[in-house]
């Protein structure tokens, strides 16, 4: 957790690729405005029921998310009707979730947990884990990010299921950055956009109205190479849509969203 107000990079903030520094990249300040960037009704009408009809058609119950943030998603699913466990590694973020979920008249099921050790803070199996806005990429070794899925693999019941997502950095990477902003962040008085892009880092600029900048450095997974981290943690099906569709060209959706299932079955 960040207490500061402010974000702190140092004097060369494109050699900060360290997966310890989201802590310090989420302030109270930039949590307290991470709601103007999602816009909670624009981004549930963009979605619609795409995650829990997902969830529903596998009849899924017990739900994991794994990267709470201000709640959107575990609020969306527990008003649908899921068992949710909402699970941060940032505890700003978690107690925004909780007034948020408060705020709708509903609990969250909190707790802060790093994804690398998942299972110390977080027990029992779940039918499905949900890793969505973007976080995986908070991850900046390879070492964490083979961790991290052996962990949610570990934290699923045999027949489970993670569904997890990702920008399109493929498309930033080979073509240059554009944004529909119709999907995930759809504050339309925010600016989001990376100020650098290398094989290895994904620098974005956090833009509102009122003058104040943020920045997060990710790490730029590519879409073949994030299937393949998948498959070698044992998940056995995986299917990816674009901007939630099953059919796309491959630079045009903003986001891919990854279903994988740990049981394979045939269609």
């Amino acid at each position: 957790m960040s207490t500061a107000l402010d974000q702190d990079f140092g004097k060369e903030p494109l050699k900060v690729r360290d997966t310890e520094h989201y802590q310090k990249e989420y302030v109270q300040r930039f949590v307290e405005k991470w709601d103007a960037l999602i816009d909670w009704d624009a981004r549930a009408k963009s979605e619609g029921q795409f995650f829990v009809e997902i969830l529903k058609g596998r009849e899924k119950v017990k739900i994991l998310d794994v990267a709470t943030g201000t709640g959107f998603h575990s609020v969306q699913l527990l008003k649908a009707g899921f068992d949710v466990t909402s699970a941060d590694g940032n505890a700003e973020m978690l107690t925004k979730a909780f007034e948020n979920a408060r705020d709708r008249d509903l609990v969250l099921q909190t707790v802060h947990a790093d994804w690398r050790w998942l299972n110390k803070d977080v027990h029992g199996k779940f039918d499905a884990i949900v890793c969505l806005g973007n976080s995986f990429t908070h991850l900046h070794d390879e070492g964490d990010r083979r961790r991290a899925l052996a962990e949610f693999y570990a934290a699923l019941k045999y027949d489970g299921i993670l569904i997890i997502d990702q920008r399109n950095y493929d498309s930033i990477l080979d073509e240059g950055f554009s944004s529909k902003h119709t999907y995930y962040y759809c504050g339309d008085q925010v600016t989001a956009e990376p100020e650098h892009m290398d094989d290895s880092l994904a620098r974005f600029r956090y833009a509102f109205p009122d003058g104040s900048e943020f920045h997060l450095n990710m790490f730029p997974l590519r879409k073949s190479y994030m299937r393949g981290l998948l498959k070698e943690s044992g998940f056995q099906q995986i299917k990816t849509y674009g901007d939630f569709q099953e059919t796309y060209q491959e630079n045009d959706p903003d986001f891919f969203v990854h279903v994988a299932e740990k049981s394979y079955h045939g269609d």
